[in-house]
Parts: C-alpha cells; sequence; structure tokens
C-alpha cells in the first residue's frame, strides 16, 4: 500500500513524530492512523524508559496569571537538551501545566510525594467519615484506599483530570509529549498563589 504525502504530514502533526518514523509506522500499520500513532507512542514511551534516569538540567518556567491577576502560577519543566526546551510543543505543554495548576489548585506533583503525616491525616478522616456512615469493619481497610485513592486524584497533579479532555489525567499528557520528544522530561516544581489566601 502506497502512504501519502498527506498521510505522514497528518500523521506527523498529531505525533511529532520525524517524517520517516512516521512513513514506517504507516507502513506497518498498513496505513491505519490510529495503529500508527499508538507504534510511534509505544515507540516513543520505550526511549523516553530508556532516558529515565538521564538528567533534565534543561527546560523552560512558564507564568501564568488568571482573573485579572486574582491567581498567579509558576511551573517549572526540564528536559535533557536545550533543542527541546526551546521547541513549540515542549514550551505548550508546560504552559497547561501552569493553565492545569491554576484551575485544579494541585498541592503535590505525585503521590509519592504527599508527606506521611498528610496520609495519616486523610487516613482518619476516612475513617472517622466511614464509621459515621456506619460502615462494617470488614469493609473498613478498603474504604479508606479508596478515599486516599479520590485524594490523590484531586491534589496530585499528575493523578488529575487534564481540564481539556476529562477522557485523560495530566500523567497521561506528560507520557505523550515523553513520546513525541524521545526526552525524558521532569515536572519539577509548581507554585500557585490566589489573592486573599491564608499563607503557611
Amino acid at each position: 500500500m502506497a502512504i501519502s504525502a498527506a498521510q505522514i504530514k497528518e500523521l506527523r502533526d498529531a505525533t511529532g513524530a520525524g517524517v520517516l518514523d512516521c512513513r514506517k509506522a504507516l507502513e506497518s500499520a498498513g496505513g491505519d492512523m490510529q495503529k500508527a500513532a499508538a507504534a510511534l507512542r509505544e515507540k516513543g514511551l520505550a526511549t523516553a524508559a530508556k532516558r529515565a534516569d538521564r538528567a533534565t538540567l534543561n527546560g523552560v518556567i512558564d507564568i501564568y496569571s488568571h482573573g485579572d491577576g486574582r491567581v498567579a502560577v509558576m511551573v517549572e519543566l526540564n528536559c535533557e537538551t536545550d533543542f527541546v526546551a526551546r521547541t513549540k510543543e515542549f514550551r505548550t505543554f508546560a504552559h497547561e501545566l501552569s493553565l492545569q495548576v491554576a484551575a485544579g489548585s494541585p498541592r503535590f506533583i505525585r503521590p509519592e510525594d504527599v508527606p506521611a503525616e498528610v496520609l495519616d491525616g486523610e487516613r482518619e478522616k476516612a475513617r472517622a467519615l466511614a464509621i459515621e456512615e456506619g460502615k462494617p469493619e470488614k469493609v473498613m481497610d478498603r474504604i479508606i484506599e479508596g478515599r486516599l485513592e479520590k485524594f490523590y486524584d484531586e491534589h496530585c497533579l499528575l493523578r488529575q483530570v487534564y481540564i481539556r479532555d476529562d477522557a485523560k489525567k495530566v500523567g497521561d499528557l506528560l507520557q505523550e509529549t515523553i513520546a513525541s520528544t524521545g526526552e525524558n522530561i521532569v515536572i519539577r516544581r509548581f507554585a500557585r498563589w490566589a489573592v486573599g489566601e491564608e499563607i503557611g
């Protein structure tokens, strides 16, 4: 089956992969755009997984102000090379993260970042609520774990539902960006301020 330049361009626009990679993926998938895109994502993730231990000393800081200056966000996104840090795709991703932080008000990047004392407090709250609701002791642990998972989904950036597509989590968006750039990408830190909020 002959692969057209238009097909290659469409796949390249969708994935950010190189022309030759797009051609090979389309040929392997018999021209099926979705299969080819999935193969490229998988290849990109495999490449990124091999690079996961590489230093991410380049990147950008994105600053976003919302609501006539009532909310401000700063996000530091790191990658391996200055070349990738300067790409439109990388900078767009950094800005999308800033928008997500402004809208979602996460407190942590990933579940592993949640301090033990915060988790203990959430477990206690979940247990007290389950007791108040009259839940049986034999299912208490499962209920507590379920509520902790919900806590992670609400308060950890990578677990939040992406504001532009509720079929995706922010972690999925990160994996897609890693796959298309072929580089290790790390959300290093973020800060969110709102006028009148308590400091502490």
